[in-house]
């Protein structure tokens, strides 16, 4: 984790794409895995977005999510759904599978825009 100063305008960007990414995901004419794709990339750029909002950049995925409770004050069990998230990307990514279904995908958009809620919430 370091610290480094907000910047206003890659925010901006991250929470825009953020919302078009779940807008798409939850296009019910797409395959489960793009959804899947397209919900968990929401979720990382607005929790990356709250993370810059409060001063600090990660170089590790999994940490952007696991500090959700103090940067977008998402309860365990939630940012938890994003932590096995991002372990069956990572599976799906490097070994080529995938192990998803249709709650999980529902969870994480659940996730995601309670993220954007506390993001449209709060103006620090």
């Amino acid at each position: 984790m370091k610290v480094e100063a907000p910047s206003p305008e890659e925010i901006a960007g991250l929470i825009e794409s953020g919302q078009r990414r779940l807008v798409d995901a939850s296009n019910e004419q797409l395959s489960l895995e793009s959804r899947f794709d397209l919900a968990y990339n929401a979720a990382h750029a607005l929790s990356l977005a709250a993370l810059r909002r409060k001063g600090f950049r990660s170089e590790n995925r999994y940490l952007v999510f696991q500090t959700l409770k103090e940067t977008a004050d998402l309860p365990a069990p939630r940012w938890r759904v994003l932590d096995n998230a991002h372990r069956k990307r990572n599976l799906s990514e490097y070994e080529g599978h995938l192990d998803i279904d249709e709650a999980l995908v529902a969870a994480v958009i659940r996730a995601a825009h309670q993220i954007l809620t506390h993001l449209n919430q709060t103006n620090e």
